[in-house]
Order: structure tokens, then sequence, then C-alpha cells
């Protein structure tokens, strides 16, 4: 499902229109970039949590020459599922 198709499915159920339906998914989407861009954690419950994580140091090899070099730490994006979205996936 793409951003289109999921604005659609939105529009539906929420009974608005297309346009307001991404309008508020557009919003909703740049909220959670800034806040966690930001540091912040973003909780949405029963679905997940949005954070930014540091990611190590490492040391790595160019692709090309094969020769090691070191890759610096960095903070990466990261989404955890919440319970009742790994339930709704995985049922037991």
């Amino acid at each position: 499902m793409n951003k289109g198709e999921l604005v659609d499915a939105v529009a539906e159920k929420a009974s608005v229109t297309k346009k307001q339906a991404d309008a508020v998914l557009t919003a909703a989407l740049e909220a959670i970039v800034e806040a966690v861009s930001n540091g912040d954690k973003v909780t949405l419950v029963g679905f997940g949590s949005f954070e930014a994580r540091e990611r190590k140091a490492r040391e790595g090899r160019n692709p090309k020459t094969g020769q090691k070099m070191e890759i610096p730490e960095t903070k990466v994006p990261a989404f955890s599922a919440g319970k009742l979205f790994k339930d709704k996936v995985a049922p037991k």
C-alpha cells in the first residue's frame, strides 16, 4: 500500500474527502518526523513508537577496494510495533 492508497482508505473509513484525508495524513507524518528528529519519542498506544536511536561507530569495508574504514556513529529513526499491532499481524 502506498500513500495514495492509504489516503483513499482513510478517506473512506473517516467519511471525509480524499483532499482532507491527505492533508491530515501529511500533517501527522510531518509532526512525527519533526518530533523524532528533535529527539522526542512518539508513542501511539496500540500502534507503536517512533524514536531516534544511536548507532555506534563500527569498522566496515569499502566494497570497491576492500579497504577497512571507520563508519562514524549516527542517529537513525526506529519503529517498535505495539502489542495490539503485533497481535493483529501474528495472532496466537
